[in-house]
């Protein structure tokens, strides 16, 4: 299980949630009530589950692939820190993950 804290845009916590092993962080977000889209349902066609990572106690999740970052392209607010939620998986070697919100996200399924 990973242990994912989430951060609004501001920092302050909004949810903490244990994600098992192979699932992705995104499917978590939405059950926890983040404003995370995921309009093209983890398929990297779009940028809608943008988050920042933060910390990670354990192993690191893997790099972004190319695929990952020309999607970032077009994410608000993108930084060196950005990632697709739908990309990042919670394994039993990564034991935390710190997310925020990037500014200006806007949850358009709500």
């Amino acid at each position: 299980m990973t242990l994912v804290r989430f951060l609004d845009s501001d920092g302050h916590m909004s949810a903490e949630v244990e994600v098992p092993a192979g699932e992705p962080v995104l499917k978590a977000a939405q059950n926890a009530g983040q404003p995370l889209e995921g309009t093209c349902e983890g398929q990297m066609a779009c940028s809608t589950c943008h988050v920042l990572v933060m910390s990670v106690d354990g192993e690191a999740p893997a790099p972004p692939s190319e695929e990952e970052e020309d999607m970032l392209d077009f994410a608000y607010g993108a930084t060196r820190q950005s990632r697709l939620s739908c990309q990042l998986m919670a394994t039993e070697q990564l034991r935390e993950i710190v997310l925020r919100m990037p500014g200006g996200s806007v949850d358009m399924s709500r």
